[in-house]
């Protein structure tokens, strides 16, 4: 394993995982247009270095972890799924004896002696080769990138950020943007439900300045801990430790009571005044869209320490896939054995890149009694960062639920709107745009799995019917649906097969005021000629209705299934269109991340 950054960058390069940018770049944009297009060519291109930017004597590495090969490189495996081997055979060997035993399998598996941070014992730890104090700090001199045109400036992307409970002396690293403020202060993202939130809310009550610190650049195990969903309480060093098979070696701070990793970058120390909020944002976010600006905690830098030669390690985040997509897949592996301990029913599970890690999951389950699925739906909605995945859809356990074309057959063959459907409501993720509530919204589940006895039976599926042409149902939208712009059927060879039970037509509209959603579907129940499709999904004009993993992202973020789902007689139809008055939708909608300003 690797025992800083640069060891990381230099195994890289050794396995021509590394293209050089070696003319001058700008942090504004520049090198962000960069690394998205390296990010969604194939297999998530290379590790981009820029050697020289302007405005800054530092040099910037992006993408480090942005493919299956670089993910696997740096957790020190060949595949991700080793790294579930070793948590499994820990629980296996020590099976928890109830659920709180359960519910603490991490702190378990790797929380054990050899694995525990250490203290750094040398002279000078690397991270303060160079130590800038008071005056002399100057986040400026940082190649900080702004990310997308709109963003409220530029923002610091792989911070990881140490914190420390002043109840319980607990510690936590998580990572939360940062936006630079000027020369010594920057913003403090922390989204109400996080752990660093947490424990600033038992400062806030003490009246008490927060003592904060932010590593950037670390190895890589260490920088994929801070993004880990660890339980409150377990420090996140312990899981870095485990997967790099090494303890991390902590250093003290020089401004304040707290450690950092000895090996990191760069350093920002200091504190948050309990009673200071500043405008935030917005931020190209990694749902695709920019998440709006809000007031959030001030971080004041005292002291700014580096390394002699430092690399500034940044991420660029957006609409799927990119970088972090590779990280959420490492953590998805990661942590199915703990999820199986808590739910044993639970054979594997998938978070699609379209659904920004939150949205949907996918889940096999060796099925035993009626109402098994609807049961894995609510353990799921009340257990850690599950609570915050808007769609659940279940699957048995012969079905793999990485295969989109297997789970997509049981849809169209088994999927009955009658009975299939489970509504919900619950605790959302802050960046969740599309319920009419922050941080509220309703949810939905999929009960595709096979029927046990005891269940309501699925309705048999309608008679088949020849679908309209193309040019049929085109020429059929734009007689009678007024601001019908295109459409496509989906799947016509799936959904032909014999015993298929759904139909899906996919609509580009254009909404205005008077002609929202509920105006579209009321047009379409009222129109026969389009009986034999009992799935239809909206989509605001412009949508390539020939690009799925565009499709699946609008409909996995735009739709609140309470207020978009609308049902009539055996039709559905789903709108997945930008929301505004003429929804009933009051909340500002953000905008899609683009670089055409």
């Amino acid at each position: 394993m690797y025992k800083n950054l640069r060891e990381f960058l230099n195994a890289l390069d050794k396995a021509g995982e590394i293209r050089y940018i070696r003319k001058e770049v700008s942090p504004h944009l520049e090198i962000s247009k960069y690394t998205d297009r390296e990010s969604k060519s194939r297999d998530g291109g290379k590790a981009l270095f820029f050697e020289k930017v302007s405005g800054s004597s530092f040099p910037v590495a992006t993408n480090i972890f942005g493919s299956p090969k670089r993910i696997c490189m740096a957790m020190g495996v060949r595949h991700l799924d080793d790294l579930a081997d070793r948590i499994r055979a820990y629980i296996e060997f020590n099976p928890p004896k109830n659920l709180k035993e359960a519910l603490n399998i991490i702190p378990l598996a790797v929380g054990v002696t050899q694995f525990f941070p250490r203290t750094f014992r040398g002279k000078k730890p690397p991270c303060q080769e160079v130590v800038l104090t008071g005056d002399q700090v100057d986040l400026t001199r940082l190649p900080v990138l702004h990310c997308w045109p709109h963003d409220g400036g530029p923002f610091v992307t792989l911070p990881l950020v140490f914190t420390r409970s002043p109840e319980t002396g607990k510690r936590n690293v998580g990572m939360y943007r940062l936006q630079i403020f000027d020369r010594n202060t920057t913003g403090m993202h922390w989204h109400i439900h996080k752990d660093g939130s947490h424990y600033y809310n038992e400062y806030r009550r003490a009246g008490k300045r927060m003592p904060v610190a932010v590593a950037i650049g670390a190895d890589p195990a260490t920088t994929f801990a801070a993004t880990a969903p660890m339980p409150r309480g377990v420090d996140e060093m312990l899981l870095a430790g485990f997967i790099r098979k090494k303890p991390v070696t902590m250093a003290k701070c020089v401004s304040v009571d707290l450690e950092v990793p000895a090996e990191a970058e760069f350093v920002l120390e200091g504190y948050v005044d309990p009673d200071e909020l500043r405008t935030e944002g917005p931020f190209g976010d990694h749902t695709g869209y920019y998440s709006l600006a809000d007031h959030y905690p001030v971080f004041h830098v005292t002291a700014l320490t580096h390394r002699r030669n430092p690399v500034y390690n940044a991420t660029l985040v957006g609409r799927p896939p990119m970088e972090d997509c590779y990280l959420a897949k490492a953590t998805e592996r990661l942590f199915l054995p703990m999820l199986q301990a808590v739910i044993p029913e639970i054979q594997d599970y998938w978070l699609p890149w379209e659904g920004v890690f939150h949205n949907i999951v996918v889940v096999s389950i060796d099925k035993e009694y009626p109402g098994h699925a609807q049961k894995i739906m609510s353990g799921l909605w009340g257990q850690g960062q599950m609570s915050f995945c808007k769609a659940i859809t279940v699957v048995d356990k012969d079905i793999p639920p990485q295969d989109s074309e297997q789970v997509l057959r049981e849809l169209l063959m088994k999927l009955d709107i009658h009975s299939d459907i489970t509504l919900s409501k619950g605790v959302l993720d802050v960046l969740d745009h599309s319920s009419p509530f922050p941080n509220f919204g309703n949810k939905i589940g999929l009960d595709l799995t096979t029927r046990f006895s005891g269940e309501p039976p699925r309705r048999k599926p309608a008679a088949f019917r020849e679908a309209p042409s193309p040019d049929g149902l085109s020429a059929l939208m734009q007689t009678s649906i007024p601001g019908a712009v295109s459409c496509r059927h989906l799947f016509p060879e799936l959904s032909a097969r014999e015993g298929a039970r759904n139909r899906i037509l996919t609509m580009t509209v254009e909404k205005e005021a008077g002609r929202g959603g509920r105006d579209f579907a009321a047009m379409l129940f009222r129109l026969p000629a389009l009986e034999m499709f009992n799935i239809i999904l909206l989509f605001d004009k412009g949508i390539d209705l020939n690009d799925a993993s565009l499709m699946l992202w609008k409909l996995f973020n735009n739709v609140d299934p309470g207020r978009d789902l609308m049902t009539e007689g055996d039709q559905a139809v789903i709108d997945a269109c930008k929301k505004g008055p003429m929804d009933g939708h009051d909340r500002e909608w953000p905008d899609d991340l683009t670089f055409d300003v």
